[in-house]
């Protein structure tokens, strides 16, 4: 992928957090690589060198600096420069793709050869597949270093890692220090109970934390999931074990944190990055922003509302049933059906703070009487018969990869509206550019909507934050209406008394 060196300039000189993980910078005098916000002082113009990624960085001999800590950037956006094989691979590496198999079988799963699909990376990324997979891995077990007090062999397995020496090795060819040197450096001082762990979630600014957490609460299923002040809670099963996660912003460090009590370190990789998708936290604003800003109509809004994320799901199962309950329905209408689903199907877990129930599981649901939790009968059948599918595999929420076919199963399914797909399209799998006209409003902007491609995810959610500011201004009118008349009354009532006087 070319970078144009001009602009790298400027960003780099500038510091600028919304360029952070858009590039990195290489210093010869030093061999470190930093990202653009490196308090670091600014090398020489002849001494530097710019990549795409933090792996082509590495790839051409650079250590990751211990100061700005290249491992902790928002990452190289996956749509970035890139072609759409290399855009899904890197979706499917960011899954695990790689941690078992090999590019062989990636490459077989995208419908190119690995030849093919190693050309185009080292084109668009600067290094192949398996050292961008390898990169993930290091910089996540990096943090684990820096932001745990975890066992250096638990460390290795949670990044996933065959055994401690190959993770020993590999830390001290990535960042030419031990383990221990590097724990040491972080001087870290928290020590939290067993099976809490907390870490640093990277973003580009701005972030529209308010406008998403909105969102989240409005449809938070009861028991399962809550929102208190900032924070963002849920309940989480991986792998059969269960636990829970608490968001709440950082903004002074461009960041979330991230609170897990969860009892095995093995699935904190893959934790961290879901968490990273239900929260949009690779999205570029800048050129989401740059792009919805040429239509008048959001230009405003973009202003009002800067930053605009569009919300994942933890688990794409467990969206796709409340999609269903929300068709035809209010949000309240759909939080309650859920919130009875959770509590007499979905299995007990105190979590404290309201979360005390894990959401059903397919194979849990998928002969229930859903009907007795209050869910009208056709959606009841409809959500047996999307639970029986995701059981036997029919249906899969687990990869990317299997949107398309995922899509047409549910399409198939009776019940399940054009809208409702490009919801579940949208937080189920990411996909940037789903549009889920439920609406008027929406409906209305089918046509202009494509004008917005590939961002129509964010324009649609900038449109649901028009409407509440609308609904905001409307609520705001009556209770001054109200109290007008209210005044005015006692007014009228004053005058009557004194006049019988």
């Amino acid at each position: 992928m070319e970078l144009d060196r001009r602009a790298c300039d400027r960003a780099r000189l500038s510091r600028d957090p919304r360029f952070d993980g858009r590039f990195f910078i290489g210093v010869t005098s030093t061999g470190v690589y930093c990202r653009p916000i490196c308090p670091a002082r600014t090398p020489k113009d002849e001494n530097v060198r710019y990549f795409p990624t933090a792996a082509a960085a590495e790839a051409a001999g650079f250590r990751p600096c211990l100061r700005c800590r290249p491992e902790a950037s928002p990452g190289t956006p996956a749509w970035l420069g890139t072609s759409s094989i290399v855009s899904r691979a890197l979706r499917l590496i960011g899954e695990g793709a790689l941690d078992d198999g090999g590019a062989e079988q990636l490459a077989e799963r995208l419908g190119v050869t690995a030849r093919h699909l190693r050309r185009l990376f080292l084109q668009h990324l600067g290094a192949t597949p398996q050292k961008v997979a390898l990169t993930r891995r290091v910089h996540f077990a990096k943090k684990l270093v820096d932001e745990t007090t975890l066992p250096f062999h638990h460390v290795a397995s949670a990044s996933g890692f065959g055994s401690l020496r190959r993770f020993n090795a590999q830390i001290r060819d990535t960042f030419r220090r031990t383990p221990t040197e590097l724990r040491r450096l972080a001087k870290r001082r928290e020590h939290l109970e067993p099976g809490c762990f907390r870490f640093l979630l990277a973003y580009r600014p701005p972030y529209d934390w308010a406008g998403l957490l909105s969102f989240l609460e409005a449809r938070a299923v009861p028991g399962v999931e809550s929102v208190e002040g900032s924070h963002y809670r849920r309940t989480i099963t991986v792998e059969g074990k269960s636990g829970s996660i608490d968001v709440s912003p950082i903004p002074s460090r461009f960041a979330l944190g991230l609170e897990v009590r969860f009892p095995d370190p093995r699935a904190l990789l893959s934790i961290v990055e879901r968490t990273r998708a239900l929260f949009d936290l690779g999205a570029d604003p800048a050129v989401i922003g740059g792009h919805l800003a040429a239509d008048s109509l959001l230009r405003n809004l973009l202003a009002r509302h800067p930053g605009v994320r569009a919300p994942g799901a933890w688990d794409g199962f467990e969206l796709a049933v409340t999609a269903v309950l929300a068709q035809r329905s209010s949000a309240r209408a759909m939080t309650a059906m859920a919130g009875r689903l959770a509590s007499m199907f979905g299995s007990t877990l105190t979590a404290g703070r309201g979360l005390e129930r894990l959401f059903p599981t397919p194979a849990g649901i998928a002969s229930a009487p859903l009907e007795r939790a209050g869910i009208p009968p056709d959606k009841a059948a409809t959500i047996r018969s999307l639970s029986r599918q995701t059981a036997d595999g029919t249906i899969s929420f687990h990869s990317a990869l299997q949107q398309a076919s995922a899509l047409r199963a549910l399409d198939a399914l009776p019940g399940i509206d054009a809208s409702t797909l490009s919801y579940i399209a949208m937080r189920a799998f990411g996909e940037p550019d789903a549009f889920p006209s439920t609406g008027v409003i929406l409906a209305d902007l089918e046509v202009r909507s494509s004008g917005w491609r590939p961002w129509r995810a964010y324009a649609a959610m900038l449109l649901r934050e028009r409407a509440e500011d609308d609904g905001e201004r409307s609520r705001r009118l009556i209770h001054t209406a109200r109290r007008v008349c209210s005044r005015y009354r006692r007014h009228q009532g004053e005058a009557h008394a004194a006049r019988s006087l």
